[in-house]
C-alpha cells in the first residue's frame, strides 16, 4: 500500500475522494483550500473472463476501498471529515439486491459480449443516446437481467453506485454521469420513456443526482466502522474520466483538457450539449455546463512502437519545433479511426520515413498534435467553441518541447495540469 500524509491541521475540515478504477483504488483527502493532506492507493486483482464475459468480483473493490480509507484516515483527524465521494469506471455494472447483496459479477467497461441486447437497443433507442454498442452499460444491464431473471426489487448499478451504497446502506442512488450509458437523459434529467419498451426501468436507480449533490448521510454502522462522525455526507460522484477532468480545475466554457496517454482523448466545457454518436461524441452535464469530448486511436502506443523511453527523452531535447518537418503523418497502430475521422478503413500514414530518427520522431509528434487540433475543430463544427486554453494530462504532458509544439499548432495556450488524479476531482 502507498500512502502519504502532510501534517493535517487540527481545526480544518476534510473532504475525501475515492477513485475505484479497473486496476486500482485510490483515495485522497483535501482541506478547505483544496490542498492534498493525505493519499492512499492499492492495486486491484485483474479482470478475468467468465462465461464469455470480462468480469471482476465487486467484493475486491470494497476490500480495496476499506484498505485505502483506513490508511487515509490514519493521516488526518477523523472527526473533521465532512464528506466522501466515489468515482468509478463508466460502463462497469452489476446486479444487487435492495440491501446491496450481490447477484452477479461485475461486467466490466470493456466487456462487449452483449450482441443480443445491443440489437434490441438499436431498434428502440434514439441515435444520439449513449447506449448504443455491445459494450454500453445498458447492453450489459439487459444481458444480466436476461441471464439471472432477477426479482423486480433487484438493482442494476454502476461501480461507483454500489460502493456509495455500502457507505449509505441505500442502493437506489446514482449520478447523472455514470447513468448516461445506462440510458439516462441528462437534458430532461430523467430515464426516457423509450426505455419502457425494454422492461428494465424497475432495475435502475430511482434517484439520479447531479455530481456533487448529497446522496445521504453515512449509515451509522459504517460511521462506527471507520470511526467517522455520523454527520459525514456521502456525495454523488461521477465517472473516473470526468473526475480526472474536474481535478484539473477547468470551470469555464472553452477550457479544455487533452489526455496524452496510450490514446489521445480531448474534453471541452461548453454551455450546451453536443451529440454526434458516429464520432463517439456525447455530453455530460457538469453543474450549469456540459462536458463534451472525443477520443482518437492515435497516442503514446504509436510512439512506443518505434522508440523506447531513453530514446524519447534524448530525442525530445533535440526537437527543432521552429521548423516543421512537413511529413504530414497520421500516426496509428493499425487501420481504423473513430475521431476526428470516423472510418473503420482509415489507414495509418507514417511514410515517407526519413533516415533521421529525429525527423521521424518529430513527424510523429506533429501528426498527433495535428489530430488533436482537428479534434477540437471537429467539436467546433459540431457546435462547440474552439478552446481558449488546453490543459494536458497523461504521460505526454511531461514533455515541454512537445507542449510548445502543440501550442504553436493549436494556437492557444497549452499548460500541464497541476492536478490530474480522479480521486482529487472526486474529493
Amino acid at each position: 500500500m502507498e500512502s502519504a500524509g502532510a501534517g493535517a491541521a487540527a481545526l480544518t475540515s476534510f473532504y475525501i475522494g475515492i477513485d475505484v478504477g479497473t486496476s486500482g483504488c485510490r483515495a485522497i483527502a483535501i482541506d478547505n483550500t483544496n490542498h492534498i493532506v493525505g493519499k492512499s492507493a492499492v492495486t486491484l486483482p485483474a479482470s478475468y473472463v467468465k462465461a464469455g464475459h470480462i468480469v471482476q468480483n465487486p467484493h475486491d473493490w470494497w476490500l480495496a476501498c476499506h484498505l485505502v480509507l483506513d490508511d487515509l484516515l490514519a493521516q488526518i483527524p477523523r472527526k473533521h471529515v465532512k464528506s466522501i465521494a466515489v468515482d468509478g469506471t463508466s460502463g462497469t455494472v452489476l446486479l444487487c439486491d435492495a440491501d446491496g447483496t450481490l447477484q452477479s459479477d461485475a461486467y466490466m467497461y470493456n466487456d462487449n459480449n452483449n450482441q443480443v441486447a445491443a440489437k434490441r437497443i438499436e431498434q428502440i433507442a434514439p441515435r444520439e443516446s449513449a447506449v448504443h454498442g455491445t459494450s454500453s452499460g445498458l447492453a450489459k444491464c439487459l444481458t444480466l437481467i436476461d441471464k439471472y431473471q432477477p426479482a423486480k426489487t433487484t438493482k442494476c448499478l454502476n461501480q461507483a453506485d454500489w460502493i456509495a451504497g455500502i457507505f449509505t446502506q441505500k442502493y437506489h442512488f446514482s449520478d447523472q454521469n455514470n447513468s448516461l450509458k445506462l440510458g439516462y437523459d441528462p437534458v430532461q434529467q430523467c430515464w426516457p420513456e423509450w426505455m419502457q419498451a425494454l422492461k428494465c426501468q424497475d432495475y435502475l436507480a430511482e434517484n439520479v443526482c447531479q455530481p456533487g449533490d448529497i446522496f445521504a448521510p453515512m449509515a451509522p454502522p459504517m460511521a462506527n466502522t471507520f470511526k467517522l462522525p455520523e454527520t459525514t455526507k456521502i456525495i454523488a460522484g461521477t465517472t473516473d474520466s470526468i473526475a480526472a477532468f474536474i481535478a484539473t480545475g477547468c470551470k469555464q466554457t472553452g477550457e479544455a483538457v487533452t489526455s496524452l496517454g496510450s490514446t489521445l482523448a480531448i474534453k471541452l466545457l461548453t454551455d450546451h450539449p453536443i451529440y454526434a454518436p458516429e464520432y463517439g461524441v456525447y455530453s455530460h452535464r457538469l453543474a450549469d455546463k456540459w462536458l463534451v469530448g472525443g477520443a482518437s486511436n492515435t497516442g503514446g502506443t504509436v510512439i512506443k512502437k518505434y522508440f523506447d523511453s531513453a530514446q524519447i527523452s534524448a530525442l525530445s531535447r533535440k526537437l527543432d519545433i521552429k521548423h516543421a518537418t512537413g511529413l504530414d503523418y497520421y500516426p496509428l497502430l493499425e487501420v481504423g479511426e473513430r475521431f476526428p475521422v470516423n472510418d473503420n478503413e482509415f489507414a495509418p500514414k507514417l511514410n515517407p520515413r526519413p533516415t533521421s530518427e529525429l525527423l521521424f520522431f518529430q513527424g510523429i509528434l506533429e501528426g498527433i498534435a495535428n489530430i488533436e487540433k482537428n479534434g477540437y475543430k471537429k467539436l467546433a463544427q459540431l457546435g462547440a467553441s474552439y478552446p481558449t486554453i488546453v490543459l494536458t494530462t497523461g504521460g505526454g504532458s511531461i514533455n515541454p518541447a512537445w507542449q510548445e509544439m502543440r501550442e504553436q499548432i493549436l494556437q492557444v495556450p497549452v499548460r500541464k495540469a497541476k492536478f490530474t488524479e480522479a480521486a482529487y476531482g472526486a474529493a
